[in-house]
Formats: C-alpha cells, structure tokens, sequence
C-alpha cells in the first residue's frame, strides 16, 4: 500500500469512527430523554388507570391498575399540579447537547405539553392541567366521574375472567368516593368564585338525578358486567354490583346533586369565563393549549367571520344550482333539515337504520383508501351509540381509539337522542371525519406505529387530532370525489366546515367579546349549521370547555395550507404528503409545520 492509499484510509477510518461516536452519543442523549419521558408516562398511567385499561396497559405486572379508577381527591389534584409545573421547569432547561434530530423532536414535543400543562396548574381551580375535558368546572354535563365512570365501566373495562370481574367490583366500589372528593372539590372551587352559569348547573343536575334515579339494575353498567360474567359462566355478580350501587354510589350521587343545588341560588347566567378569577389569562391559556399556536382571541375570531362568509357563499351557489333560492341559506338548510325525507324516523328502528347506514359507508370507502394513502391501520372500527344515561348532555359525536395492543377495534360513537339532529345529507361527512379517514385513520396509525416511544403513541394534541379529521373529510369529498353525483352530499360536507369557521366565532365571542349565551345560540342557528335545539347543546359545550371548539378548524386550516405550499414544489405525491403528516403521529401544530416545511 503506497502513502496516499495508507492516509486515505486512515482518513475514512477516522471518519468513520467519529461517525460511530456521534451516533453513540446521539443514542445516549436519546435514550436518557426516552427514559425521562417514559417514566412520566407510566406515572400519569398509575395516576389515570382508566387511561391505562383504554390503551391496553393494565395487564401483566401492571394488572394493578385494572381495579382502580384514580385519584379523584383534591389533595391529589395539587399534588398533580406541583408534579407537572415541575416536569415543566425540567423539560424548559433540558440539555439538548447529544440529541438526534429524533430526538429533538421528541423534546419540542414533550416541551409543547408540559409547558402547556404547567401554566393550566397555575390556576387553583378546575381541571386546567390538559387533556379530556379541560375546563374551569370540575363538574359538568360534558365532565365529572358521573359522566365518565358509568361509559368506561360499560364499553372499556374488560372482563376475561374472574380476576376481570372482581376488579370490575373493586373499581365500582371506588366510584362513591370518587364522587365525594369531587364534591368537595365543587365546594372548593364556589370558594373562590367559580360557579357554573345556572344553565350548566340545571343541565348537569338533571343528569345526575336521571343516573341516581335508574333502578340499579336497570343501570348499563351493572348489567354489563351481569352479561360478560355470564358469558363466562360466573353468577351472582349482576346482584354484587347493584348492592354497591345501592349502598355507596346513589347516596353519593345524592350527596352531588345537594352540593349543585346549594351553588344554584348564587349562580349568575353570564356564560364566559371572562367572570372568573384570572379569567382573561385562563381563556388565553386554553386557547394556546387547545390549538398548539399563539394566536389571539381577536385573531381566532376574525379568521371564524372570514371562514363563515367564504364557506357560506359557497354553499349558497350549490343551493341556487338546485333551485333552493329563497331566504338565507341557514332558512334553505334549515329547510333540508326538517325535511322528511332527509329524516330517520326517531324510534328504535330508526336509530338502528341510522347506525346500519353509515357501517355500510365505511365499507364502502375502505377499498378507496389505498387511491390516497401509503400507510393503513390494521385496526378496525365500530359505530356504536352514545348510551342514552348521558346523550343528553355528551356531544353530537366521538371517537375512541384501539389500544396500543390491538386487542380491540376503534369506535365512533354517535349521539341518537334525536335523530333529527342528524339529516341524511349532513352524515356522510360526519362518518368520514369520525372513522376513517379521519380520526380512526389517524389515531390506529399512531397506535400501531412501533417506531414511536409509547408516550407518543398514547397521546395527542387536539388541534392535529381534529384538523386532520376535518381536512380528511376533504380528501372524501375533493381527493375521492364521494360527492360527484350528490350535490346536497357536497352542501353537507361543506355545511361541516360551517359549522367549525361558526364555533371559532362563538367560543371567542363567549369567553372574549362577552355575548351572552342565547346571543351565540342564536348566532349558530341563524348560519344553519345546526338547528335551535342542537345549537343550544352545542353553545353548552363550549361554556364548560372553553377554547377546545377552536382546535378543529384552526387544525385543518394549518394543515390545508401545507398541503398548498407542498403542492406549489416539483414531485408533490398526495400518498407521500399524507405519510408524512401522519408518521410522527398526533404533534403540535408549530412542530408540524416545522417538520413539513424542512
């Protein structure tokens, strides 16, 4: 070997080798920060085990948490709230020195959440530290173990065995004082000045009594666990779960009502949060945390008035197309609403129609999928029903999604108190934007994504989560053209993206510009986007969670303009853009827009 053969291989050598120490030490760094980030996930696990059973991480040596709900506790909830302001002074002065570019990505995720949660700790009411149903109530008719328990009890605690049984009974022994600590923590919060507005209080009373005043076998829960012991041969557990509801959860129950109906006198109708101790600054924090961006109330609002005048005009050019000319379009598609042939009859029959109608849809657009996607997720999904105990106050629609073992399906639940609420024309793209392509198709994704840290897998931010969902019903209606032959399809469709430019408008006209309750009700009717009765419901909502109806369409308005920007670049592939945004899973939508943009 000559001179200059033997120091060209020296050199690459030496580059090689420090190559190789700089990917060591890349996996180190990594590897401290995944460790760091893991632990918090498995501690929020024991702290939330309900969370635990509906990713599938309560077996094995974990089987503890399948016989526990939580710590409901006020004293729990501060010691919670010093947990998370602390992982957000850790994460602000993490030292970045070693990490991979995955790594980086990693720490810009987790900064964006434990910076958002440590300012919602700041505040000493509420449940402000992220997630759920954030909001400045402990209780409400969106929120509150009353709400929860019965649903997760019912459709996510599994019962495989006799151990599943038993833990079914340990956790619904738990439910009465789960109640009682939020009770107190009711109590706590009137303290300070923090009362829902009297309609809230009306609405969330009624719930409670109508859970306390269904016969204890008659209650979904208890019956659920009397079926699947069954199936296993195992008796008597129907009558050991209806004692428990007799002895310890309808007393409780009352105890709740009580403590609600004593606010109730001093409860003021103003609906904003804006009336609440550090109010203005609570708005502010919600909005950032729910839409992953800094932008303003002022701004949001704006955008929602530009959204709603630029969609409105569309929709008003297809109705006159279908000689539908007189009036506004909300009384044109207020009309379409009420029309009966646009209605499923609002019987037991009906509903069931309904449910049939749209598992057929989905069958349907699943051979199309691989036209606009690479990735597809193995999980199936299920239409269910909200269970009638809490429709009248859930919303119009959800989705839950698989566990991160596969064990079972994703569901979209649908709220069918009323079928009228629900006009053929309007469900296609409400199925579209619940299963797949949208949440379902996202969120199983991001479940089944091995190469994701489970922390990442197991969570996400609502501003993706729902943009995404509202943008895939675009890829339905645009990319596959479901609508080419059903004009009132396409109004429904784009009726959807209404009524989310409607909400950005309401939720900050609400809890910013001040309107009353029945002015924003009345706003959201007028548009059409939903009738008097619906948006009533609807206005409800964003009372007790302030800023969340934002994160839909300022999601999708964030992702609809990367698609542009990437479309106006040499070789855009639609398959590739889509693979894209979903592979690092659920971020927000800052590092979003700093990853597609790279």
């Amino acid at each position: 070997m000559d001179r200059r053969q033997f120091l060209m291989g020296a050199t690459a050598l030496g580059m090689a080798s420090a190559s190789s120490l700089a990917w060591a030490q890349a996996a180190d760094a990594d590897a401290r920060l995944s460790a760091l980030l893991d632990g918090w996930l498995e501690a929020d696990l024991d702290r939330n085990p309900t969370q635990a059973t509906n990713l599938g991480l309560d077996s094995g040596d974990k089987a503890y948490r399948a016989s526990q709900l939580g710590d409901y506790s006020r004293q729990g909830w501060t010691a919670l709230r010093a947990e998370l302001a602390g992982r957000a002074r850790a994460l602000a002065g993490y030292d970045e020195t070693g990490l991979s570019d995955e790594g980086r990505l990693n720490l810009a995720i987790a900064r964006f959440r434990a910076d958002s949660q440590g300012r919602g700790a700041q505040f000493d009411y509420g449940a402000a530290t992220g997630g759920g149903r954030m909001g400045p109530y402990v209780v409400n008719q969106l929120s509150g173990a009353y709400f929860s328990v019965p649903d997760f009890m019912d459709n996510d605690h599994r019962v495989e065995d006799r151990a599943g049984a038993e833990a079914f009974l340990a956790r619904l022994a738990q439910f009465g004082p789960a109640l009682d600590h939020e009770s107190e923590r009711i109590r706590a919060d009137a303290a300070l000045g923090v009362v829902p507005p009297d309609f809230i209080l009306d609405l969330t009373t009624g719930q409670l009594e109508r859970l306390r005043d269904t016969p204890a076998a008659e209650m979904a829960l208890v019956r659920s666990l009397e079926r699947k012991a069954a199936a296993l041969g195992l008796s008597g557990y129907g009558a050991r779960a209806a004692a428990l509801v007799d002895a310890e959860i309808e007393p409780a129950l009352t105890r709740q009502i009580e403590t609600l109906a004593a606010l109730r006198p001093s409860a003021v109708h103003d609906a904003g949060v804006w009336r609440l101790p550090e109010g203005e600054a609570f708005y502010a924090f919600a909005l950032k945390a729910w839409t992953t961006t800094d932008l303003s109330a002022e701004e949001i609002h704006r955008i929602g008035l530009e959204q709603v005048a630029e969609i409105t005009a569309e929709i008003d050019a297809i109705l006159s197309r279908q000689g539908m000319t007189g009036g506004t379009v909300g009384q044109r598609v207020q009309a379409l609403n009420n029309d009966p042939a646009q209605l499923w009859p609002s019987t037991d029959e009906g509903r069931e129609g309904l449910l049939a109608s749209l598992n057929a849809q989905v069958r349907a657009l699943e051979p199309r999928l691989p036209e606009v996607f690479g990735r597809l997720p193995r999980s199936g999904v299920e239409i269910r029903r909200v269970p009638p105990a809490i429709e009248n106050g859930a919303p119009g629609g959800y989705y839950q999604g698989p566990p991160l073992d596969g064990s079972r399906p994703g569901a979209y639940y649908i709220n069918l108190r009323d079928t009228a609420n629900w006009p053929k024309f309007a469900l296609p793209t409400l199925t579209y934007h619940e299963a797949s392509p949208g949440h379902h198709l996202q969120v199983a994704l991001q479940r089944e994504a091995e190469g994701l840290p489970a922390w990442r897998r197991a969570n996400g931010f609502s501003a993706f989560n729902e943009g995404w969902a509202l943008y895939a019903e675009a890829v339905a209606g645009d990319d596959l053209n479901v609508y080419a032959d059903d004009p009132l399809g396409r109004v429904g469709f784009l009726m959807s993206y209404l009524f989310r430019a409607v909400r950005l408008v309401v939720d900050t006209g609400i809890h910013h510009h001040r309107w009353s309750r029945e002015r924003a009700v009345q706003y959201m009717a007028d548009s059409g986007v939903k009738p008097l009765n619906a948006s009533n419901s609807e206005i409800n909502r964003y009372c007790v969670m302030p800023g969340q109806a934002c994160a839909y369409k300022i999601g999708h308005t964030v992702i609809a303009r990367l698609r542009r920007e990437a479309e106006a670049r040499p070789g855009f592939d639609l398959r590739r853009f889509h693979d894209r945004v979903l592979e690092a899973g659920s971020v927000p939508l800052a590092v979003l827009e700093q990853r597609m943009r790279a």
